[in-house]
């Protein structure tokens, strides 16, 4: 499931990157967000969703379903005023249908009485009972709302309710495992045990692995004296599950007395109970049997009395999918499976359209090969089913026979094989929704069916064979339209409510349909009616056409001539791919025009560096009309950005920890030393040694004690984390894994000390104890626990980014620093940082961190790639690990094999595994006054060993590979939906203004970065001059940061799509803009620089010839000019004849001539 659903995501994103203005991104958006639900990919699905509901374009889900999905995004993610808030907005929201409505209220009564932070425990309990009965008299057939509002009649004592609510659970077909269970807690609490037996059993043999049944069933048996059968049921509780302290007591206490006790102690005569090996093999009485059916149940594991999210996976509650209509037979019965769903039979025409393209196989062309192919295996793959049918047939049955296995009377797990009901065979939902698949990840290797695009699809190649007109074909179906050979439009109607994805699956728990997913080969409309049909020369079909708005509504009629009248929008192909993850996907290519007869999009103009940006104006005018998404600075004949793969040929196993280049540093001379600084340009990381000596750095001003004196109230974040080594990452449970839980919070700078310290004596006085020999059970002790797979671990809290910037605050600390050299400096001429023209924070500001030990900093890379600087101010040490930029992809795909994302999530990684994938760590200690630079793009994670503070920051040195790989990931971030927080065109045109450069690479790729951004703002106007929208004069302050999207966040550069929302102006991209509002109605366009403006810097830049300032000029001749007022004009003022050692002696591979602003040149500022 995680690699179909990973190569999803990214077949996805890579069309939103190459099309961003796509008119079906709504429906590609959807599927994305619903995808990265089921991932538990929270934040990304959040986003997707909103962008979603910002698409004006019709949808296959209403606007209200959307916001339903954010709802319960909040729900699970934990965030509960958020969604009970969500919540109260869409129950008063209008046009809301009946199951929509109920599903909220169902959500917003569980949420009241699951957390206690919305208000005291009586009003709780009222207004979820409250709900609950609202829920249930909307939508009386929902099981799950009748068996929540059992669970609350049960917490408040009235028993009677609670069995009536129950009982209505079951008759509403909705008596899986957690019912059961609930409805054993309640008859071992009226003191009626064999009851709650007969309950417990139907829970655990509906769900084997219902962790809470088997508990609760282990109780039952306890209280009954009956231990033998007790320790059976907690071995059953803990096999499939994470491990509780208090059964893994109870288990290790029953283990170690029932091995010394006799077993006359426990004579069978005087059990109150029957055995769990009686009991299982009991008949159910006929009261549990009395519905009878052959769907088979939906029960959720582990889920009973006493969990808190119980309704987290179920949006909707899929009520008629989850129907119980059969209960369990006598265990001892043989289970007959029903027969596997038989694969599609290929009609007479589809053999004969098959056999033709046997015999013409030579002159097929790839496409139509793969179709062939697919044809044949689907053909093989029935007549198999057809002998396998036949052979049981002859035998005597139909389907795979299962039974269960014998009990085992021994104290071990129960073993009962194949449990009656269970359905495990994989099941292809209709409609483009992710579905619960009842099946492990390995059935999605198995073939996928045809829909009926891909046979449509297939007879047109048939006819192209042919010669012959597609129209006299077939009667196929377009997108979404039903047919007798499969496949069918899911509507927003309250009936395919329940089709939805049902919320946050586990990773094996949810199947993709590429059936009507937009997986099939068509055209896009121009209108915001748009559609997809099969790409033929002409259309096959006898139905109307259908598609679901936004609204719920259908609304789709157009015909195809009409694509043919638009000459302003491009008339994109796609053609159906075959994948072993995904089955069939959307592949773009350059159809055959005799095959498709498509109106081709005219070339994009070339165009130079080498031009003048007179001429590039002039080139692109009237483009935007043409081609509207050529946003990528990497150009548009670049591929989409994409990890890089491992290097090649891998290292050898003994080069895979190698040394840290590290200097030792005693004097002023050596730290300002040029070699210095070309030394860590070269390397991915270095440690300086004792810079803080050489340089008599006070650090003291950035310890605890000063910072408390200088301002005691300054807001810190406060990470929650459990301390570990620094090599090792488990859960609870002793597994091993990536995923580093770090949960946030918000304190001040004198409470975070008042806790630092306070850790410090603790940790002093269990010292003191351990020589005094007194030992206790440590929290991070492995040992401690009572039982070696779980683990306790001490809770730490890490106060991170504390915000230095303010110079007023924070003055004599930062004055402090400008006693650094100049490549690591805050603010210099030399860090691109400096010339973005306004503040990042944490970026080209320092940032500070306070720590105790165990604190950690997650991998990842610096923003945008950009270098770093950190220093330890002590006095304990840090623990670094870092990996060089050229292995980040290996490091991504690991990341996403181990459940976490790269970009967004916080991740640890387990040493072993790099080892295993040739990737090899830097590993070393960070002591108090050791600065450590991280080169661009190093992948680096930090653990503090030591009570200690930390400050850093990020710079730019001015070469071709930092200015390079700042681009990719500014590209890549595009990619992924990710905000750059480094404007990497705002600082190109800044960097061009201010800066000479002598290193052709690096003057070549700024200069391509400005071409292409002078081309976008030209087609840009063209779009709005298109609209007749006026653009208003803007300008821009001299310490205006630079615009984002309110919607996707990508940079906004000079024009600004802007609408006003509760009195704030929101800044859009024309993406999004034409999303929202295809005539850019509400919108109002503003112009922050000329053309001439633009023109006239773009000229102006040239590559410099001088010799190198650094090297052969003075330092009062090798100034930066700026315009931004927060840069001060710093001299360069390297130290010629220093040799720190022979590593030094390599020469500067970036080199870069930094010279006065000349008089005359333009300003990037507001008229």
């Amino acid at each position: 499931m995680l690699t179909a659903f990973t190569r999803a995501t990214q077949i996805f994103q890579q069309l939103l990157y190459a099309e961003p203005g796509f008119r079906r991104a709504s429906e590609v958006h959807l599927r994305l967000a619903l995808m990265f639900k089921v991932l538990k990919q929270y934040d990304n699905s959040l986003k997707h969703f909103k962008l979603t509901l910002a698409d004006s374009n019709p949808c296959i889900s209403s606007q209200a379903e959307i916001k339903l999905h954010i709802a319960h995004l909040y729900e699970i993610q934990g965030k509960s005023k958020q969604a009970k808030e969500a919540y109260e907005q869409f129950i008063q929201g209008d046009n809301l249908t009946p199951t929509l409505k109920a599903a909220a209220l169902r959500h917003l009564g569980w949420l009241y009485y699951t957390v206690s932070q919305l208000a005291d425990k009586n009003v709780r309990e009222n207004l979820a009972i409250q709900h609950l009965k609202a829920s249930v008299d909307i939508d009386s057939s929902n099981g799950q709302a009748w068996y929540l509002l059992g669970r609350c009649f049960s917490g408040v004592g009235r028993v009677h309710d609670a069995f009536d609510a129950y009982r209505q659970s079951i008759d509403k077909s909705e008596a899986n495992a957690d019912t059961w269970c609930s409805i054993g807690v309640l008859y071992q609490q009226q003191n009626q045990p064999m009851d709650a037996l007969q309950a417990y059993i139907c829970a655990v043999q509906l769900d084997k692995s219902h962790t809470a049944a088997w508990a609760d069933l282990g109780v039952l048996y306890e209280t009954c004296n009956q231990p033998n059968d007790a320790l059976t049921c907690y071995l059953n509780a803990t096999r499939n599950s994470e491990s509780n302290s208090n059964l893994a007591a109870k288990i290790k206490f029953l283990q170690q007395n029932l091995a010394n006790m006799p077993l006359q102690h426990f004579p069978n005569k005087n059990q109150t109970l029957p055995s769990i090996e009686e009991a299982w093999r009991l008949p159910i009485p006929a009261e549990l049997t009395s519905r009878q059916g052959n769907t088979g149940p939906a029960a959720v594991p582990g889920r009973g009395p006493g969990t808190a999210a119980q309704d987290s996976d179920s949006l909707y509650g899929d009520d008629k999918k989850k129907r119980l209509k059969a209960m369990k037979r006598p265990s001892t019965e043989p289970l007959e499976m029903p027969p596997p769903h038989p694969p599609a039979t290929l009609s007479q025409h589809q053999l004969h359209m098959m056999q033709r393209m046997v015999s013409n196989q030579a002159n097929l062309n790839p496409t139509q090969q793969t179709l062939l192919r697919q044809l044949q295996e689907q053909h093989m793959l029935s007549q198999q089913f057809k002998q396998q049918s036949s052979t049981l047939s002859s035998q005597g049955r139909v389907g795979q026979q299962c039974g269960p296995n014998p009990p085992s009377s021994s104290l071990s797990p129960l073993n009962f094989g194949g449990l009656p009901g269970l359905n495990t065979s994989a099941t292809i939902q209709p409609g483009p929704f992710l579905n619960p698949l009842e099946t492990s990840p390995s059935k999605l290797d198995e073939k996928f069916q045809f829909s009926p695009q891909d046979i449509a699809m297939a007879e047109d190649v048939l006819a192209e064979i042919a010669g012959k007109g597609s129209s006299s074909l077939s009667t196929s179906p377009k997108l979404g339209i039903p047919s007798s050979e499969g496949g069918s439009c899911p509507s927003s109607t309250p009936s395919s409510v329940d089709n939805l994805l049902q919320g946050s699956k586990d990773h094996n728990g949810g199947s993709l349909n590429l059936n009507n997913s937009g997986g099939i080969q068509g055209r896009i409309t121009p209108s915001g009616q748009g559609r997809v049909t099969p790409s033929s020369t002409s259309v096959h079909s006898s139905s109307p056409q259908g598609s679901t708005r936004g609204d719920g509504e259908s609304n789709c009629d157009e015909d195809d001539d009409e694509l043919a009248k638009d000459s302003k929008y491009n008339k994109e192909i796609f053609t159906v791919a075959a994948t072993k993850e995904l089955g069939l996907v959307l592949k773009r290519s350059s159809a055959d025009a005799s095959l498709l007869q498509k109106e081709t999009r005219p070339a994009v103009v070339t165009l130079d560096i080498n031009m003048s940006g007179s001429k590039i104006i002039e080139l692109s005018k009237g483009q935007g009309l043409i081609h509207p998404s050529l946003s990528s600075i990497l150009g548009e004949d670049h591929p989409p950005p994409h990890p890089p793969c491992a290097p090649s040929p891998p290292l050898p196993k003994d080069s895979l920890n190698p040394p840290t280049p590290s200097v030792y540093l005693d004097n002023k001379k050596d730290a300002f030393s040029i070699q210095l600084q070309q030394f860590c340009h070269q390397q991915p990381v270095v440690v300086i040694r004792g810079i803080a000596g050489a340089l008599k750095l006070d650090l003291g001003l950035f310890s605890t004690k000063s910072l408390v004196e200088a301002n005691p109230d300054h807001p810190v974040e406060v990470r929650t984390q459990k301390q570990q080594a620094p090599d090792e990452n488990f859960d609870n449970n002793g597994k091993r894994l990536w995923y580093c839980d770090s949960t946030r919070g918000v304190t001040t700078v004198a409470k975070y000390a008042q806790y630092q310290a306070s850790s410090f004596q603790e940790s002093l006085r269990e010292e003191q104890e351990k020589s005094k020999g007194v030992v206790k059970d440590s929290d991070s002790d492995s040992n401690s626990s009572l039982t070696s797979k779980r683990r306790k671990f001490k809770t730490i809290k890490f106060g991170t980014n504390v915000d230095l910037s303010d110079e007023k605050k924070w003055r004599v600390q930062l004055h402090e620093l400008t006693k650094l050299p100049s490549f690591a400096r805050v603010v210099s001429g030399n860090n691109m940082l400096s010339h973005v023209g306004h503040s990042i924070l944490g970026m080209n500001t320092v940032q500070l961190y306070m720590k105790v030990p165990g604190s950690r900093t997650p991998g990842h890379q610096e923003n945008n790639n950009f270098c770093s600087v950190n220093i330890n101010i002590g006095p304990g040490d840090c623990e670094w690990f870092s990996v060089p930029e050229q292995y980040w992809g290996v490091i991504q795909d690991m990341c996403e094999r181990n459940g976490v994302n790269y970009l967004h999530g916080s991740w640890w990684p387990i040493l072993e595994d790099l080892y295993e994938e040739d990737v090899p760590v830097y590993r070393f200690i960070q002591k108090p006054g050791d600065l450590v630079w991280i080169g661009p793009g190093t992948v680096h994670w930090v653990q503090a060993i030591g009570w200690c503070n930390n400050i850093a920051w990020n710079v730019g040195p001015l070469t071709y590979r930092q200015y390079i790989l700042g681009v990719e990931r500014y590209e890549y971030n595009k990619l992924q939906s990710y905000k750059s927080i480094v404007p990497m065109i705002t600082l190109s045109w800044n960097l061009a203004q201010n800066v000479g450069f002598s290193d052709p690479k690096l003057y070549n790729a700024i200069k391509t970065t400005l071409m292409r951004s002078l081309r976008q703002v030209r087609m840009t106007l063209d779009f709005v001059e298109d609209l007749k929208k006026e653009v208003k004069w803007h300008g821009r302050t001299s310490d205006e940061p630079a615009h984002y999207c309110e919607e996707c966040e990508i940079e906004v550069f000079n024009i600004l799509f802007v609408t006003e929302c509760d009195g704030q102006f929101l800044v859009h991209c024309q993406d999004c803009a034409r999303k929202a509002s295809p005539t850019l109605n509400n919108f109002v366009v503003l112009n922050q620089y000329t053309l001439d403006e633009l023109i006239q810097i773009y000229d102006r830049f040239k590559i410099h010839t001088d010799p190198i300032a650094s090297e052969g000029t003075s330092s009062s001749e090798a100034k930066v000019s700026v315009t931004s007022p927060m840069l001060a004009i710093i001299p360069i003022s390297p130290s010629k004849d220093t040799k720190l050692n022979s590593a030094f002696s390599q020469p500067h591979p970036y080199p870069v001539s930094i010279w006065p602003k000349k008089k005359g040149r333009a300003k990037l500022s507001s008229k």
